[in-house]
């Protein structure tokens, strides 16, 4: 998959050259020299992604003030910070929960020829998370007890082909399970019995957030676009990479809403391959206020999937699946 991003880079950008192993990603023909916005010092967050190394960073004030470098192979798709600190993370061949000191809570591995590369925490006593195979699983484990307290089968497009299978989820207000069927295109909604209560079909989603006002914020990785969408499919506001003078996207995984209307999108990328910005917030208006481009150290923070805003305190497990509650 990874190299698959790799070459719709290359297409991207045509027949221009590429910069050379060791040498400083080209902010110029890839991305204006001068960002708007403070840099790192713009928002204090979390930040992930699928890189070489499994790789985890928290921002604040403009500086690295921790970092942790998971020993495993495998990509991390997905990741939290929980509001006691603990961070909960999914990659690829497993999920972990460890402590803000670093040690591990709870750990499940893969089974063989399965992947899981999406996962949220329910209080701090459960963990859902999509287990892409054959069949695919949406599962909640209690890390307490071990004991496995819901699983059921979804479907996906091709059993036999697991890893484009399934890359985000997300629990909504209402006890459901929002899901991007990767290799489906489209957007399904689950209650906690495993039963599909709403759908649409959207080729090329990657990511599908609920929104406080009841929409979905929709990623399309391959399109270089963002959506809000309703239950009725409407369009209610949309974004494409294109719109950015100067800006090259290789990629989109995740959008993030901010409480005060912007939205921060990601654009997934290797050090040197071209898109040397790894993140940009725009205005509901599409007003570019801010960018992150940080390849360098002390704040080396590679590949861009996962981006947390930390700058208020908030409790990402504060959800419910069906009667399943912190």
């Amino acid at each position: 998959m990874k190299a698959f991003y790799l070459f719709s880079a290359l297409i991207l950008a045509g027949s221009a050259s590429y910069s050379q192993p060791g040498k400083p990603p080209d902010t110029v023909r890839y991305a204006p020299e001068v960002l708007p916005g403070k840099g790192l010092e713009e928002h204090d967050f979390f930040y992930a992604g699928e890189g070489s190394e499994e790789n985890m960073y928290i921002i604040r004030k403009g500086a690295v003030v921790w970092s942790y470098t998971h020993p495993a192979k495998g990509e991390i798709s997905d990741a939290v910070v929980c509001s006691n600190g603990n961070i909960l993370f999914a990659h690829q061949f497993g999920v972990t929960l460890i402590t803000a000191d670093k040690k591990i809570l709870w750990n499940y591995d893969a089974p063989p020829g399965t992947e899981i590369h999406t996962a949220q925490p329910i209080g701090n006593d459960r963990v859902l998370f999509i287990q892409n195979g054959h069949p695919a699983k949406g599962v909640v484990i209690n890390i307490q007890t071990g004991h496995t307290e819901k699983e059921f089968e979804l479907p996906v497009g091709n059993p036999d082909k697991v890893h484009p299978q399934f890359r985000h989820a997300r629990l909504t207000r209402a006890g459901t399970l929002l899901v991007a069927h990767l290799d489906m295109g489209k957007i399904a909604e689950y209650d906690s019995n495993g039963k599909e209560v709403w759908s649409l079909p959207f080729p090329g989603v990657w990511g599908a957030v609920p929104l406080e006002n009841g929409n979905i914020l929709v990623t399309v990785e391959n399109k270089r676009m963002v959506y809000e969408i309703n239950r009725k499919a409407d369009t209610i506001w949309k974004f494409s990479g294109a719109e950015l003078p100067g800006i090259k996207f290789s990629g989109m995984q995740l959008a993030v809403r901010l409480p005060n209307g912007n939205t921060i999108v990601n654009s997934w990328c290797r050090k040197g391959n071209g898109t040397p910005v790894q993140a940009v917030e725009i205005t509901a208006d599409k007003k570019f206020v801010w960018a992150l481009r940080s390849w360098t150290a002390p704040a080396d923070l590679g590949p861009s999937t996962i981006l947390q805003i930390l700058d208020t305190p908030t409790a990402p497990e504060k959800v419910r699946f069906g009667n399943i509650r912190p």
